[in-house]
């Protein structure tokens, strides 16, 4: 299928994803729509089994495998994921969904270029099972931080936040689906700042810019 993404002046975008690819479907539809200008350059996953490369293609954007079981050891799959998207040229990195630490060396070669939607209000509840670790902790809040990727483990400068109330009733599958909605929303208001430069990073803080 040919791309319908076809505009070579805007800001190259490559997206790592290992899963279904949700938070990537609703930024792809975003751009589709024009509601984002960008070029999405490829998707990348980790996961051979991964429904996100299918639908990377679906809306005409290559898709590419690195994968991870078929490496001998981790150093060789970080070298490989980093040679494929340098390849790619990107001006902005986004994972979604992606399973994997990057590597310290491909967070330096694009720092504050990279960022990351995780399912909690950061820096509470890092790393996995985050919406499990919310309710278990007794949690009145949670819900997502779309954040730039650091060496550290949901540790960078914080771009934007959305809060999901936690009931008493409230269950693991609830909350994930709330906060998902809106992963969506927040991970695509946060790649167009960065897209129109209207992010500044202070030391921990971020910025938006007139």
């Amino acid at each position: 299928m040919a791309s319908v993404f076809q505009k070579n002046s805007l800001k190259r975008v490559v997206f790592l994803a290992s899963g279904r690819g949700s938070n990537f479907e609703a930024v792809a539809k975003k751009i589709r729509g024009k509601k984002l200008s960008c070029l999405p350059v490829g998707l990348v996953s980790d996961n051979r089994e991964a429904k996100c490369l299918q639908l990377a293609r679906s809306f005409g954007i290559p898709s590419f495998l690195i994968d991870y079981k078929s490496f001998d050891n981790k150093k060789d799959f970080h070298n490989a994921l980093l040679d494929k998207v340098d390849s790619l040229e990107p001006d902005l990195i986004v994972t979604a969904g992606f399973m994997r630490l990057l590597s310290p060396e491909f967070v330096r070669a694009y720092k504050q270029k990279i960022i990351n939607i995780h399912p909690s209000l950061l820096p509470a509840f890092p790393g996995m099972n985050s919406q499990k670790q919310a309710i278990e902790y007794g949690a009145k809040f949670s819900g997502c931080t779309a954040h730039f990727i650091d060496e550290g483990v949901d540790t960078g400068p914080i771009i934007l936040q959305s809060v999901v109330k936690i009931d008493d009733t409230t269950t693991e599958v609830e909350l994930s689906r709330a906060i998902l909605k809106e992963e969506h929303k927040i991970l695509a208001q946060a790649i167009e700042l960065f897209l129109k430069d209207q992010l500044k990073i202070e030391g921990r803080k971020v910025k938006k810019l007139q």
